[in-house]
């Protein structure tokens, strides 16, 4: 059975999507690198799949990548973010949305893609949600019809941002690093562990994961919007 988790605790984290609220803040620039870096790393060949993990819970990846995904569609680039994290899964609260179905109910063919995946506010943007969260989150995204979804969306989307779990505890995101075509590393300034990066670091390279480089949040940045803490 899955489980439906109603959390009263659970709060709402739309404000943190600081590309679409405050564009001219460093932070949204800094997001704005970010993507001409990523359109760097891959001269000869677009990265059509990126997945963006962490060592750690609570380092900052979702955000990283809504936001993230929300540069790239201000660039023109129809784009999908997909939370994959079907753990503790956190898009359908940055974006508003509900979370009753998505990613989980196409796994298991409980529901059609086109059905499953929501629109945001953002113009170019979609985002699908996790759904209810399953027993078996490795097996489902080491399954063969995660490969047949991330084959059906590279061909009806520009770029797939894709949000996994930590790369440490567990293995759900070493699983799908090896099904995209390219992994960010999210590390959070001055409280991520160096261990904690190597280790992370070593389990993706195990795999063979296509890393693209590292991240930095909470890093303390004065605009002038106040103290904001990003990469």
């Amino acid at each position: 059975m899955f489980k439906r988790k109603k959390n009263k605790k659970d709060a709402d984290r739309s404000g943190e999507l600081v590309v679409k609220d405050h564009p001219k803040s460093v932070i949204s620039e800094a997001y704005r690198l970010l993507r001409t870096n990523i359109n760097f790393l891959s001269p000869d060949k677009d990265l059509k799949t990126v997945l963006i993990t962490s060592g750690n819970p609570d380092e900052g990846k979702s955000i990283t990548a809504a936001n993230l995904a929300i540069s790239l569609a201000q660039s023109g680039k129809q784009v999908l973010i997909v939370d994959a994290d079907l753990r503790k899964s956190m898009l359908h609260r940055i974006f508003e949305t509900t979370n009753y179905e998505g990613l989980t109910n196409v796994l298991t063919g409980e529901g059609k893609l086109k059905y499953m995946i929501k629109d945001t506010d953002v113009e170019n943007l979609q985002v699908l949600n996790s759904g209810p969260l399953p027993p078996n989150p490795a097996e489902l995204l080491g399954s063969q019809r995660m490969k047949e979804f991330l084959n059906e969306v590279q061909e009806e989307y520009d770029i797939v941002i894709i949000d996994s779990p930590p790369v440490i505890a567990v293995t759900d995101g070493l699983i799908l690093g090896t099904a995209v075509d390219g992994v960010l590393l999210v590390v959070r300034y001055k409280e991520t562990h160096r261990e904690a990066v190597r280790q992370a670091c070593e389990n993706l390279k195990k795999v063979k994961a296509p890393l693209l480089g590292t991240v930095f949040t909470k890093y303390p940045l004065k605009s002038g919007y106040g103290y904001y803490y990003y990469y």
